[in-house]
């Protein structure tokens, strides 16, 4: 058996990337510990992830010109991280009300309610939540 532990996202800092992981989307800090690179400088090792979740994202931050240029945009301007939740509504408020900004707004598509959102790097993410019920006539 396998499963995706984690997917790296560069970020500029940790605290920052953790404030608005763990504030505005709710995630919990699963990890902050020291560690250091393969060549010796030091680093953390930070992993924050939806709650109940297996899978989390290793925040990374950027050290190097060209890991820096990447910060916000390691899916070259697509969605490249989806936010599956219960309640589209609740968390689409919860989070407008915590300062995420939204780049488009709530749209109806075969696999459910979805808006795109930004993360504190600028990458672009989808709020999925389930799909309106069907009218009845």
């Amino acid at each position: 058996m396998a499963h995706l532990q984690h997917s790296a996202l560069l970020v500029h800092d940790y605290d920052e990337a953790i404030a608005f992981f763990t504030g505005a989307l709710g995630f919990d800090l699963a990890e902050d510990s020291p560690a250091t690179t393969t060549d010796g400088r030091p680093k953390r090792w930070v992993v924050v992830r939806p709650p109940g979740a297996q899978t989390g994202l290793l925040l990374a931050r950027a050290d190097s010109a060209e890991q820096r240029a990447a910060v916000g945009h390691q899916f070259a301007g697509r969605v490249g991280l989806f936010l599956q939740v219960d309640s589209f509504d609740r968390e689409h408020a919860r989070m407008t009300a915590a300062g995420v900004r939204f780049v488009s707004g709530p749209r109806a598509e075969p696999y459910g309610r979805v808006a795109v959102f930004l993360d504190v790097a600028g990458n672009r993410w989808d709020l999925i939540g389930p799909g309106q019920p069907a009218a009845t006539t």
